[in-house]
């Protein structure tokens, strides 16, 4: 019998419209002020108006925080926290893209005063107490509406994560109504890495489990079947919420069986050279998933059903199959497939092979063991 420990949001609301409805939540959460979380993008193109609405049909007040960036330094963070102290606000809502959820995450935290970010970097370091929370994606692919993870660029360039279950928002709310207006390169990128969390967590060495399996497999199903009609198809509400909710199961999945190696070695290549982390992922994932494959090929040939369901043939086959299909899909979606594509070039291989492997929290959970040379080796092959 295994043993295992699975963790998610308290509480899931998956509904058109439903971002309408977060003053509801607050007020069961007894809130009566509210900092809003997210950046200028979201803000302008009018994603934020049903929630203030609703925000205000309920009496709350609300301060809204605008100044997120993609891969968000710590520079952030401090700011978000001391503008949460000019405010009186006894709840966070953070609505946009994965990085206002991850900076909605720590503010929550951070405000209540009894933790330093300086001190919880690592698993498990933060204790709380946090504010209560609220999380609404905007984009299907991050799945941090539901995972206890926050990732920052440190000064350095490099990603550090903030893992404690304490940071699962109260609520995770799903509008697929917020994603319509995506373009096709955010949603192509955003969906494959959705697919990437589900692969990883499917094949991750440690913690691996039953239900996260399950639920990546289901992720998977839902994402594949759904990217190509929601790229072309941006207004198909069913192919939107189909990405949204696989997106949620993939973070459900990984949060409980954590990613691995491409995620490593994406990393660098957003703090170095601000590539949208779903495309870093998607540049590296064949490549990582070539190397793994003498230790997880069975994993994958079971894989290759869920993406691909007439498959057949040995495991070898079905892992090829799956391969050519994952490596085939950026470009059709119109996304650049290669390093030198968004421009790396060959002697900026070593700095990211470097930093790769100080990503320790995820390299721990590869299949298989990986070297500086394996990285490098890795990282000449996408170029």
């Amino acid at each position: 019998m295994q043993n295992f420990t699975f963790q998610t949001a308290r509480s899931i609301l998956v509904e058109r419209g439903s971002s309408g409805r977060v003053g509801d939540l607050f007020v069961d959460l007894g809130c009566k002020s509210i900092l809003v979380v997210t950046d200028r993008g979201v803000r302008n193109a009018g994603l934020l108006d049903p929630a203030l609405r609703g925000l205000e049909s309920k009496g709350m007040a609300t301060a809204i925080f605008d100044q997120v960036v993609a891969d968000p330094p710590e520079a952030v963070i401090r700011s978000a926290v001391s503008f949460v102290a000019e405010h009186r606000v006894d709840g966070v809502l953070g609505l946009g893209g994965g990085s206002s959820l991850d900076v909605a995450k720590l503010v929550a935290l951070l405000a209540a005063g009894q933790d330093r970010l300086d001190d919880i970097y690592g698993v498990a370091l933060a204790k709380g107490p946090r504010l209560p929370l609220v999380l609404v994606p905007t984009t299907a692919g991050t799945g941090s509406e539901v995972t206890p993870i926050s990732i920052v660029t440190t000064g350095a360039g490099e990603k550090k994560g903030v893992v404690s279950p304490i940071l699962l928002p109260d609520w995770a709310v799903l509008d697929a109504d917020l994603t319509l207006g995506l373009p096709q390169s955010v949603t192509a990128a955003t969906g494959i890495d959705a697919m990437v969390h589900a692969i990883e967590a499917y094949t991750s060495r440690r913690l691996k489990n039953p239900v996260s399996d399950s639920l990546a497999r289901e992720a998977l199903k839902l994402l594949g079947d759904n990217i190509t009609e929601a790229c072309r198809n941006g207004a198909n509400r069913d192919a939107r919420h189909n990405m949204l909710l696989g997106s949620m199961l993939a973070g459900m999945a990984f949060a409980n069986a954590p990613v691995a190696a491409v995620h490593a070695l994406a990393y660098p290549i957003g703090a170095r050279f601000h590539v949208p982390h779903g495309l870093s992922n998607a540049l590296v994932l064949t490549h990582v998933m070539r190397f793994n494959a003498p230790a997880a090929e069975e994993l994958y040939a079971e894989l290759a059903s869920t993406l691909i369901p007439d498959v057949d043939g040995s495991a070898a086959d079905r892992v090829k199959a799956v391969l050519y299909r994952l490596e085939t899909l950026p470009g059709d979606l119109g996304l650049p497939t290669r390093l030198r594509d968004v421009g790396i070039g060959a002697g900026d291989l070593p700095g990211l092979a470097e930093d790769a492997m100080k990503q320790t929290r995820l390299l721990v959970n590869n299949p298989r063991e990986v070297r500086l040379e394996d990285v490098l080796a890795i990282y000449e092959r996408a170029l």
